[in-house]
């Protein structure tokens, strides 16, 4: 079955690098990384925070920039752009009332969310498929993963105290 722990990835360089670069992945983004910065690597909070909310940020850029090209590029393919446009314009539809009715409130509160499916990258699809542009999400984003990294941080910092209560 596949397997993959972050730590052989990750396994052979800094604790800082590393953090930062688990950060960027999908999936993992902060959630995974800051609490293997503060439990595992042991490194300070205002670092593991400073490079985890960095680095889950730094991929966003790239995403809310290239994903026009891409969709472009997608739609012109034969077989899977009519679909993808299809779907595209259905899931427009069906959440563009949500969107307009709470804004951009509801890009940071998404983001924010410290579970699976609901970070930087996800937020950055949303903005996409919502038509919010560059320079109204990125913003929004950036506040989400950076209130996303205190709520990770407080957890992490609780759980990693009653453990030790208990174990202790």
């Amino acid at each position: 079955m596949f397997h993959l722990n972050p730590l052989d990835l990750v396994g052979n360089i800094p604790p800082e690098l590393a953090t930062f670069l688990l950060s960027m992945l999908p999936i993992v983004e902060l959630r995974g990384s800051l609490p293997l910065a503060l439990t595992v690597f042991q490194m300070p909070i205002y670092t593991a925070y400073l490079l985890a909310v960095l680095g889950n940020i730094f991929p966003t850029i790239f995403i809310l920039w290239l994903m026009p090209y891409l969709h472009d590029w997608i739609i012109k393919q034969r077989f899977v752009g009519n679909y993808l446009k299809r779907k595209l314009q259905h899931a427009e539809v069906k959440f563009s009332g949500k969107y307009s009715k709470y804004g951009l409130v509801a890009l940071v509160i998404f983001v924010a969310i410290p579970l699976p499916m609901t970070g930087a990258w996800t937020g950055s699809l949303a903005a996409f498929i919502f038509n919010i542009p560059f320079k109204k999400s990125f913003p929004m984003i950036a506040l989400g993963v950076a209130i996303a990294g205190v709520l990770v941080t407080l957890i992490t910092l609780f759980a990693k105290g009653a453990l030790g209560w208990l174990l202790g």
